[in-house]
């Protein structure tokens, strides 16, 4: 893989998934939406189908990461560390740009709507308190990288689309299982893209963007990814 194709394949897959994942939430939310009041599990199918698409399509050019939690927990298994600035770089650019791209595909449903709209672009925690919301979080992700590494299925996504597909039901169960009590970013990407657009972008009656828990998403994953990707290695050698 090329410096270049990376960074393509992992803009452009994040953007779709931000694009699918945000897309379902604004659904779900916003007044004059077809699918108002979808409700929890039209949600998390939305996201895993955007994992699916974003991932396939970033999968011959990048090996589908499309998450920093991903990549930093692959790079901790593998040592391999000097293609991670350009994944990371990539995927918050994608991130951003995908929810630009949502924000545009539902303008008049955020106009016939009242705010705040921060839940539709980041996650917002159900319980406010920012210990458990990180050890959620943290498990969230763990188990996402743990059973990706621990499966080998970091090694078919780079061969085969079963993997790509194993992964979105994989992140489809953890948003009904243990999605709940945060909303389960598990890509810091997702969270911190989607963040500093809804920062930007001229909303009326936006509402905060809530930086003072901005870390929790960002942290969580990060720590719950490489601890995954280190603890897959050793059941995946044991497997």
């Amino acid at each position: 893989m090329t410096t270049a194709s990376i960074f393509v394949g992992e803009f452009l897959g994040t953007a779709i998934l931000l694009l699918f994942g945000g897309g379902v939430v604004a659904a779900h939310l916003l007044n004059k939406s077809k699918g108002q009041g979808a409700g929890w599990i039209a949600i998390t199918f939305g996201w895993g189908f955007g994992v699916m698409a974003g991932a396939y399509f970033a999968l011959p050019l990048s090996g589908g990461h499309i998450n920093p939690a991903v990549t930093l927990g692959l790079a901790a298994s593998t040592g391999e560390w000097s293609t991670v600035p350009v994944y990371l770089a990539a995927q918050i650019l994608g991130a951003m740009t995908g929810a630009v791209l949502m924000w545009l595909t539902y303008f008049g449903q955020f106009r016939a709507s009242d705010g705040p709209f921060l839940s539709i672009f980041s996650t917002e925690p159900e319980i406010r308190r920012p210990w458990q919301n990180l050890m959620t979080e943290t498990i969230a992700t763990f188990m996402l990288l743990f059973l990706v590494v621990a499966t080998g299925q970091n090694e078919a996504l780079a061969l085969s689309g079963l993997g790509v597909l194993i992964v979105a039901f994989t992140v489809t169960g953890i948003g009904l299982s243990l999605g709940g009590p945060t909303g389960y970013a598990i890509n810091p990407a997702r969270d911190l893209g989607p963040r500093i657009v809804h920062q930007l972008l001229p909303i009326s009656g936006k509402g905060s963007s809530d930086w003072g828990y901005a870390w929790v998403p960002i942290v969580g994953p990060i720590i719950g990814g490489v601890l995954g990707g280190l603890l897959g290695t050793v059941a995946h050698e044991m497997i």
